[in-house]
């Protein structure tokens, strides 16, 4: 039996070595128009940025590593130009002779993936403008920056790679400006989340443009809807699309974006023809519905399950639920399943809360807090994703979240959670756990919440009593407007000055004094609510929203 496999990286080469494993005999050739049959494209920032030096360490097999270990007939320089699916047959082209030729197939899997997208612009063309998807991409843009000596670039988008890029840009010793169109960066992110991101990466000196896009680049200058830059290079980060056309060409069923239509299997519409990575049309995990979500960890599965079918085990994909994480300098963001415009979106009804937890016990040293969001199914509990930013020990707790969500975990689950403990690396109580213990104290009517966007519609006539229980430090730094300070250990005995008859909107720096005064008001008759999120999370969001987005420190 042959099985052809058109791409390597993740899906492919992936799918290679499986069907290896579990097929001694089977004859595996990969077609791969680059130069690279498999490399870590996640890794391609951190080498323009100096934090990988050998450019080598990037590729993971080179063709003859993967001959010698699997057995398998590797063709770099070679595209596939058309698929006959009647005869099974692939018209190759070698791309160092020019010369083409036909191959069988018995089975064949497609691993295009997906290319970035170049706006309609004028100017994309231009010299000082790149793109980042592969090894020679990296290596133009590691030698321009090496031989041009430019002195400030512009990443247009400010999705994962786009942000990754402008760490690496400014740790390679250049002036860092982000284009974003919409209204925050990282679109898994909410925008009270990704608050704290704009804050952090602004004090690294890099320049934000939000609510912004790019109309033309003339010369040195990026032209943009509103104002412009002036830049020595560009990079172009603003999404990608599945590079599907030889799929489609031969009848195999595509959807209106491009992605190529897969079973759980990864079968097409077409026998024996198999799609696998960013290409194809994944199933939300949560929401059940059709999604793009174009990430390694997917790939290198669906590759797997494609070779399970072809050697004859029934394997299944399950769905993407977006697990991903990112290096922001010292800073740490992850996201899993849906934020709250995807829930919106998918008509859920939810329920959400904050936290902010160390990362280890606060009496070892180096402990740093962790912002937590979660949203949970108001009708069955189940966790419907989560958001987390911070800086030491995010990965992990949201490895587990993401978990727990996988197995169909509700979010009161999290309470029971046996996570290690040990100071330097954890808390009795994880940040885990606090988050259950607070949406279990949500869903069980012990604590009722208002929110960050809800402050400014709070009635400041006297009709309720808006309360601040920080210390009287704390307020001096801060304050809401309207907010009555009365510390929390001075609430008891000053209780008296608090009507009973009006309800009662409490608040403190992180949500957890506040729950505190929450009980205590509650337990003598009050009508209580508290901010999810704390005094912290609600400045870090206005701070963000008043704010001019172009402010950083070296542009102050």
């Amino acid at each position: 039996m042959k099985t052809v496999i058109i791409g390597g990286v993740a899906g492919g080469a992936s799918a290679a070595a499986r069907l290896r494993r579990l097929d001694e005999k089977s004859n595996i050739i990969i077609l791969e128009r680059g130069d690279y049959v498999s490399f870590a494209n996640c890794g391609l920032p951190y080498y323009i940025g100096g934090a990988i030096t050998d450019k080598n360490n990037l590729t993971l097999q080179t063709p003859e590593s993967f001959r010698a270990r699997f057995n398998i007939d590797i063709r770099v320089n070679s595209e596939a130009l058309k698929i006959d699916s009647k005869a099974k047959t692939i018209e190759v082209k070698n791309l160092k002779t020019g010369e083409s030729y036909t191959e069988s197939y018995d089975n064949l899997i497609l691993s295009p993936g997906a290319e970035p997208i170049r706006p309609s612009i004028e100017g994309a063309d231009n010299d000082i403008v790149f793109t980042l998807r592969n090894i020679p991409d990296t290596l133009k843009i590691k030698q321009y920056i090496e031989n041009a000596k430019p002195k400030s670039a512009v990443v247009v988008g400010g999705g994962y790679i786009g942000v990754e890029m402008a760490e690496n840009l400014k740790e390679a010793g250049l002036k860092v400006s982000i284009v974003e169109l919409a209204d925050h960066l990282i679109a898994p992110l909410d925008f009270d989340m990704a608050a704290d991101v704009h804050r952090y990466i602004k004090t690294k000196g890099i320049a934000l443009y939000l609510n912004n896009g790019i109309k033309a680049i003339d010369g040195h200058t990026v032209i943009l809807q509103n104002g412009k830059i002036d830049a020595d290079m560009v990079i172009m980060s603003v999404g990608v699309r599945p590079e599907t056309v030889l799929a489609q060409d031969c009848g195999i069923k595509t959807n209106q974006r491009g992605s190529i239509i897969v079973d759980e299997n990864m079968k097409t519409n077409i026998p024996d023809i198999y799609a696998v990575g960013d290409a194809v049309e994944v199933e939300d995990f949560i929401t059940k519905s059709p999604a793009f979500i174009p990430l390694a960890g997917p790939a290198n599965k669906q590759g797997r399950i494609a070779a399970d079918n072809i050697a004859g085990f029934d394997s299944k994909y399950n769905g993407t639920q977006g697990s991903a994480v990112l290096k922001l300098f010292d800073m740490t963001v992850a996201t899993t399943g849906l934020n709250e415009k995807a829930a919106k979106s998918a008509g859920i009804d939810y329920d959400k809360t904050y936290t902010y937890s160390g990362s280890h016990a606060s009496y070892y040293p180096g402990a740093s807090n962790m912002s937590i969001k979660a949203l949970w199914d108001k009708k069955t509990l189940k966790i419907l994703g989560a958001q987390i930013v911070g800086f030491d020990g995010v990965d992990k707790r949201m490895d587990v979240i993401a978990a727990a969500i996988r197995f169909g975990a509700k979010i009161t689950d999290l309470t029971n959670l046996e996570l290690c403990y040990a100071p330097p690396f954890g808390s009795a109580k994880d940040p885990v756990n606090m988050l259950g213990f607070v949406a279990e104290n949500i869903t069980t009517g012990k604590v009722k919440q208002f929110f960050w966007h809800d402050v400014e519609r709070l009635p400041r006539d006297g009709s309720v009593t808006l309360i601040d229980v920080r210390t009287v430090t704390e307020v001096s730094r801060g304050k809401i407007d309207g907010f009555i300070n009365i510390p929390l250990d001075s609430l008891r005995e000053r209780i008296g000055e608090i009507p009973k008859d009006k309800p009662v909107y409490v608040h403190c720096h992180s949500g957890l004094r506040s729950y505190i005064a929450y009980r205590i008001l509650v337990g003598n008759g009050y009508d209580c609510f508290n901010l999810a999120g704390g005094w912290r999370l609600y400045e870090s969001v206005i701070h963000e929203k008043t704010v001019p987005e172009y402010i950083c420190t070296e542009c102050k």
